[in-house]
């Protein structure tokens, strides 16, 4: 079979762009009510809202990098390493990323960055020892996946939405609490607007997390699959899931806690905790995965 044939889900790109659709339209439902509600100042907020946006854009692989304590690596320090993302890097047509190694040893690793052109992969020191190599190579392509796809942006544009929707919700808080309250003085009978700005800022924020994590999860989904494609063998990215996961539970709880910060962008999170929701989870839950990359891996007539 031809990789083109199996290099787009395209049942999972709808799911996302619906979902994405319905993240977009909460939020505008979320304004038309605060606008209707209260008599806010938009401009300001805008300009705050956008400016945080722009920072979190244009810092993303720095804050990233800093946050887990990576340290940049170059090619007389991790030569293997190099290589591996310089060849993957030639088999997906991308350029290659600044390559960072963080100093834990949890297994696990992740990428960041606003563009291709500007991106950082990172692997953990644990992630290095534990994998073979054709394993680091699915978890890599993984990553570059996550590049290609734009992935930062993609989730840098749901959280502005978000960060948004909080900026109104606190803006509108005080306004109707200490504001005057929609002139609450000459409407005695009315509903407050303050709690009625809590109430919708409330649902806004519940239906918001959960949709964010959809998406997060809709977005792993690609990357897996993009995964396979790149590499052409996707039981590697299985057993090195696989072996991440049943690792994990080897960790201390100490050493988890100290990167679970990053958990968002690990290609696992790091604990050995587990929700009770698939809704609730910004990663699908691992029989999930494999039992997707199986399903690719019979369509390329690979062995699983």
């Amino acid at each position: 079979m031809k990789r083109k044939s199996y290099g787009r889900d395209s049942g999972l790109t709808l799911r996302m762009l619906a979902t994405g659709g319905l993240l977009g339209l909460l939020y505008v439902i979320f304004a038309v009510v605060l606008f209707q509600a209260l008599n806010v100042g938009l401009i300001p907020m805008l300009v705050i809202v956008i400016g945080l946006a722009f920072f979190q854009y244009y810092t993303s692989d720095k804050l990233a990098l800093a946050a887990s304590g990576a340290k940049i690596t170059s090619r007389e320090e991790a030569p293997e390493l190099h290589a591996m993302v310089e060849r993957l890097c030639a088999m997906a047509d991308l350029p290659k990323p600044k390559i960072a190694i963080v100093p834990t040893d949890v297994p696990n690793a992740f990428a960041t960055g606003r563009s291709p052109k500007h991106a950082a992969v990172a692997v953990t020191e644990g992630l290095w020892r534990r994998l073979d190599p054709k394993e680091i190579e699915g978890v890599l392509a993984h990553e570059l996946s996550h590049v290609a796809n734009r992935d930062v942006l993609v989730m840098t544009v749901a959280s502005f939405f978000a960060m948004l929707a909080a900026m109104l919700t606190r803006f509108g808080l005080y306004a109707g609490m200490w504001g005057g309250g929609g002139n609450r003085d000459n409407n005695n009978n009315s509903v407050p607007v303050w709690l009625i700005v809590f109430a919708v800022s409330i649902l806004t924020y519940v239906i918001s997390w959960v949709l964010i994590r959809t998406i997060s999860r809709y977005r792993e989904y690609a990357a897996d699959r993009g995964s396979a494609l790149i590499t052409g063998a996707p039981e590697y990215l299985m057993s090195a899931l696989q072996k991440i996961s049943s690792e994990m539970f080897r960790i201390p709880q100490r050493d988890l806690r100290e990167v679970e910060g990053m958990n968002a962008f690990f290609i696992i999170p790091a604990s050995v905790k587990r929700t009770t929701s698939e809704l609730f989870m910004d990663h699908p839950p691992l029989e999930k995965r494999l039992a997707a990359l199986s399903e690719i891996a019979r369509e390329m007539g690979r062995p699983v």
